[in-house]
């Protein structure tokens, strides 16, 4: 059997210090997370979080940075995800998008409300990502390469 992590994307995304997270269900129950989701088959990164992002909130996502490349894994018996998490700023939010049907609501909320809420987050890399953004930890976006269809 050949081994495969999960490639999913995040986008922390900050205004007038709260940050923008999604109140989900999961099979788990309700969780806290960034918008984020899977890497769909011939999508590039970039374009994978911009649609996480619109698809989760109904905004429009710039990516500005990478925050952190992640490799998580909850135990030895769980699948392994490989999480790309960008920092950047939303525009033009569109009221009337329907959100993805998994997700309940969005809020904006601070690093201390986001910590009081530890127990209920998607995974602890939510909470890693904001302190790695609050700690300034930026990467230029020029690290990715997409090389799809390329002979």
């Amino acid at each position: 059997m050949v081994w495969k992590p999960h490639v999913t994307v995040a986008a922390i995304i900050v205004q007038n210090n709260k940050f923008l997270l999604v109140e989900e269900e999961t099979p788990n129950g309700r969780a806290f997370n960034q918008p984020a989701g899977h890497l769909e088959a011939g999508e590039d990164i970039i374009t994978a979080i911009k649609r996480e992002v619109y698809e989760e909130t109904a905004w429009q996502f710039e990516a500005e940075h990478i925050t952190a490349i992640q490799l998580w894994r909850k135990n030895p018996d769980a699948p392994s995800f490989l999480r790309i998490c960008f920092s950047g700023q939303v525009h033009s939010h569109n009221a009337r998008q329907a959100l993805d049907d998994d997700i309940i609501a969005t809020h904006w909320l601070s690093r201390n409300e986001i910590a009081a809420k530890q127990s209920q987050l998607r995974s602890p890399l939510v909470l890693i990502c904001i302190d790695a953004y609050l700690a300034n930890e930026k990467y230029p976006l020029s690290l990715l390469k997409s090389y799809l269809d390329y002979a």
